[in-house]
């Protein structure tokens, strides 16, 4: 397959203009599509923060990059050699925006969706050549987190996955190829530890404060080094077997939604877009605190990095 110059991201919402970002840095002719021509104008104030965020990263800028905006989708899509859909979580949705990607791009142009799990297979579905269907879900801040989920569906063909492994390290991220399943993989181990730190919310051990420090002065700073297989060769397989044979079976094994979050729902309480969820935040808060997060993921990954 002949080297990708070209890309468009489908939908803008909260991750496309962190990913046009990377794209056009790392030397593609890149395209923002959105429906909305106000959602498009919001992205190019977000592509232009996740650019100053690469330039304090120091990524290097790859010649020959660029990004536009597009309203129309045939414009957006001429030439592209790989399209990322990042529409809204909709299977219906995104059979429709695949349909129209087959329509305008070269037979052999990579089809990938950022879905955060549906299955690849069943996207692919609304397609004449699921062979070039792949899942690539970037992790949220895209311009931030340098790993991305590379998922073919049951019909992907080896060389769209290499293919797409390949783009990914070339914009200097790492790619990580999975199997199909539910969720994918770190959406399954992110709401895993979610489930536990809410039940333990819910019952009482432990407020929201204590829980958040908890685990980011815990396993979370020691996660961020150490892979949890890495952490388990570390403490000692026996002393995980000794511990798992009994704390295992205390774990929460709920299928519910946590009684804590669907009445916070219930109140209107979303999250820091309705100014409170769990905490309360006012908008000068909301803005400095995203701006300090940055930063601190910033200064992270610099130091992982060496």
């Amino acid at each position: 397959m002949a080297e990708l110059k070209r890309a468009a991201v489908i939908g803008t919402g909260t991750m496309g203009p962190g990913m046009g970002a990377v794209l056009a840095r790392a030397g593609l002719v890149t395209a923002l599509y959105d429906v909305s021509a106000e959602q498009l104008e919001r992205a190019k104030e977000g592509a232009k923060l996740a650019q100053g965020v690469l330039d304090r990263l120091e990524t290097p800028s790859v010649a020959g990059g660029s990004l536009r905006f597009e309203t129309d989708l045939a414009a957006a899509l001429a030439g592209a050699g790989i399209v990322i859909e990042a529409v809204p979580e909709r299977l219906e949705l995104k059979h429709e925006v695949f349909r129209a990607f087959e329509q305008h791009v070269a037979a052999d142009a990579i089809l990938a969706s950022n879905t955060s799990g549906i299955p690849i297979t069943k996207i692919a579905e609304a397609c004449s050549s699921p062979e070039r269907v792949v899942g690539m879900h970037w992790s949220n801040p895209p311009h931030l987190i340098p790993m991305i989920e590379v998922i073919p569906g049951e019909r992907t063909a080896q060389s769209i996955v290499d293919a797409t492994c390949e783009l990914v390290r070339g914009v200097g991220y790492h790619p990580v190829v999975e199997r199909e399943v539910p969720g994918f993989v770190e959406n399954r181990i992110l709401y895993a530890i979610m489930r536990e730190c809410l039940d333990l919310v819910d019952r009482g051990i432990i407020d929201p404060e204590g829980l958040d420090l908890n685990v980011r002065w815990g396993i979370g700073y020691k996660l961020a080094v150490i892979g949890p297989m890495e952490l388990l060769d570390m403490a000692g397989l026996d002393i995980y077997n000794a511990v798992g044979s009994y704390l295992n079976g205390d774990l929460s094994t709920s299928g519910e939604v946590s009684s804590t979050i669907r009445e916070l729902i219930d109140q209107g309480r979303l999250g820091m877009k309705t100014g409170g969820g769990i905490y309360d935040y006012t908008p000068e808060q909301v803005t400095e605190l995203r701006a300090r997060r940055a930063a601190k993921l910033v200064a992270v990954r610099k130091a992982l990095e060496t």
